[in-house]
């Protein structure tokens, strides 16, 4: 099966072409610390051909899901590497999805800060959860041009918090209506300056993180994840097929990882083929990401369209989901009730077919 071929992913070889999409599970502690029951999750899924790690706060003051990790602080770093020395204690390899929340940001998750984005235009299509319950989104103020070197500065910080604590690379997400995705889509800036109007444009910020992470770790050790097609978080954008092409030509000059793209949107709001015109103008390598089994993955890696297949819900149900594919074992149900729970049931106590 092409599932199970190597694959040469920038400067590490993966095993096998099944990775495990990031996953906010909302298991850090209060101060968004890593904790052993996240050790145990990713330890368990160590036989993914690459793990990406869930959303990770590159500073404070920007959560968006509660109790979502971060990767500011010495506790943090720490309590990554017990993560990361537990998936390389089984011979796996692990990036970190490095974020910033944007807009999806809450006043009562940082002590009533008002989130920031690229434009005063908040979410409408989905709420919250907070310590008070479901809460509608704020309105955000827009940030200041002068504050968008702090911002690039955050991500480099970040990456360089992702090395001490022994990752084997980073993945910048710039999707799914946070920071970077938010400066990225025409329906989220409308700003008048150097970080508005055109593609080229709402890019730029996006880019100045890209190259100050690929400064840090190399370019071959950093990927990006991209969703020009999600609705998620209120998101749109014009001519997303043209801004998809624009972006793959662009991202050839980094000589990245990989380019992980969200071919699809969560609400089906937006419909389109975005695979297709990313592949023909991006020349690294492509994961593929969204509403896969394993046929149509082994399908879409078989023919070119992809290299490789980030699964989501299927890695939360199945520790062993690679083990699991390549027997032909059916796969455990996933219980959506438990997705964002605290505690073990739901995140570390799906069986393996060992067990």
């Amino acid at each position: 099966m092409k599932l199970f071929e190597p694959l040469k992913l920038g400067s590490i070889t993966l095993p096998n072409r099944i990775l495990m999409a990031p996953l906010t599970r909302c298991r850090a502690d209060e101060n968004h610390i890593p904790s052993d029951l996240m050790v145990a999750h990713y330890a368990q899924r160590a036989s993914a051909g690459l793990i990406i790690a869930e959303a990770t706060m590159v500073t404070e003051g920007n959560s968006a899901f509660w109790k979502e990790p971060g990767i500011y602080s010495d506790e943090q770093v720490a309590g990554w590497k017990k993560v990361t020395d537990a998936v390389h204690e089984k011979s796996g390899l692990i990036f970190l999805q490095i974020w910033h929340g944007g807009r999806a940001c809450h006043p009562l998750l940082n002590d009533g800060a008002q989130p920031v984005a690229p434009s005063v235009i908040a979410i409408t299509n989905s709420q919250v959860l907070t310590p008070e319950g479901m809460k509608s989104y704020a309105i955000p103020r827009e940030l200041k041009i002068e504050e968008l070197p702090n911002i690039v500065g955050e991500f480099k910080k970040a990456a360089e918090n992702a090395k001490l604590a022994g990752f084997d690379g980073v993945e910048i997400h710039g999707a799914n209506g946070y920071l970077l995705d938010e400066f990225l889509r025409d329906g989220s800036n409308k700003r008048t300056d150097e970080y508005g109007g055109s593609i080229e444009n709402r890019a730029q910020l996006m880019l100045e993180v890209l190259q100050t992470v690929c400064d840090v770790w190399g370019s071959q050790r950093v990927g990006l994840r991209i969703s020009p097609l999600n609705s998620f978080n209120s998101m749109i954008d014009s001519n997303p097929i043209e801004l998809s092409i624009w972006l793959a030509k662009r991202l050839n000059d980094f000589n990245l990882a990989y380019l992980h793209v969200m071919r699809a949107d969560f609400l089906q709001q937006q419909i389109g083929d975005v695979l297709t015109p990313i592949r023909e103008n991006y020349n690294g390598v492509l994961i593929g990401n969204m509403g896969y089994d394993s046929e149509e993955a082994e399908d879409a890696i078989a023919t070119g369209k992809i290299d490789a297949v980030a699964f989501g819900v299927s890695f939360i149900a199945n520790p062993d989901l690679p083990e699991r594919i390549k027997i032909g074992v059916s796969l455990n149900k996933s219980n959506p009730k438990t997705f964002y729970s605290a505690g073990l049931i739901g995140y570390t106590d799906y069986p393996a077919i060992t067990t």
